[in-house]
């Protein structure tokens, strides 16, 4: 299942989010969404789990909670939403 992840910081990478949610389960992949023009996090990502359950476990586990002073807010995507470039 993918996952829509907002009011990240500015500063979050690949690897912070992968081990925020890997307690929920395994993680496929993760993408920070950049600025095309600067090429700096959006404060944005998307998390793909392969497994329905744990991705469900992943949202109501984390969505709400606080991640480096930010309320972050978990949601499910459209898999159409998952980007395939570098830059969003």
């Amino acid at each position: 299942m993918n996952m829509y992840v907002s009011n990240l910081s500015h500063s979050v990478t690949e690897q912070e989010l992968k081990e925020l949610f890997t307690p929920y389960g395994m993680v496929e992949s993760v993408y920070v969404i950049k600025d095309k023009h600067t090429g700096m996090p959006k404060g944005a990502a998307y998390v793909m789990m392969p497994s329905d359950v744990e991705a469900e476990q992943a949202i109501a586990g984390l969505d709400g909670t606080e991640h480096d002073g930010q309320t972050v807010h978990v949601a499910r995507a459209d898999s159409a939403d998952f980007p395939t470039g570098d830059y969003w």
